[in-house]
């Protein structure tokens, strides 16, 4: 019995390695969401905890990418509300510094993608709600189908939305 409680069992593995392979593309559809930095950091926690809780129960194990995004989805929301009745804005969104996973450009390539990202991120921010969810979902790898469960919307309104979505984006971009 002393030696369960020294090595991680198969699942809590599985976990750990999902927790590596998904945190940061979660974290960024959260901060996507305008969920300020350490708000995104705990419901992320919390999603990984709710999967082991999920996988432990031996619930369905397809599809757990579209799952953890459903549920930091749901926790965003939640988070949202709370945010709204305690009268806080999040309008702010975190600058790259605080987004895990990016690399440094030069001064240069810097100067240059911080005037793109802010032209594009004004439109982004234009964009409904529901569309800039499926933008950002679709960005961290999730397929239209995904998207659709996770946000609870049709597939045909989902390619509709990266549709519109994207085309905004094109001509914002000057491409």
């Amino acid at each position: 019995m002393a030696d369960a409680a020294r090595y991680p069992s198969k699942l809590e593995e599985e976990v750990v390695a999902l927790f590596g392979q998904l945190r940061v593309p979660v974290l960024r559809y959260l901060f996507s969401l305008r969920i300020p930095v350490p708000d995104a950091e705990e419901i992320a926690q919390e999603v990984f905890l709710a999967l082991f809780q999920h996988l432990r129960q031996g619930k369905p194990r397809t599809n757990l990418q579209g799952w953890v995004f459903r549920v930091a989805h749901n926790l965003a929301l939640k988070q949202r509300i709370r945010i709204r009745r305690h009268s806080e804005h999040f309008s702010n969104l975190p600058s790259l510094s605080e987004i895990p996973g990016e690399i440094a450009p030069g001064p240069e390539e810097k100067m240059e993608a911080i005037e793109l990202q802010q032209s594009l991120l004004a439109v982004v921010r234009a964009l409904p709600e529901q569309d800039q969810c499926c933008l950002s979902l679709r960005a961290e790898g999730l397929r239209y189908r995904e998207i659709a469960g996770v946000l609870g919307i049709s597939l045909g309104s989902v390619a509709n939305s990266l549709e519109r979505s994207l085309a905004r984006l094109t001509r914002a971009g000057g491409y």
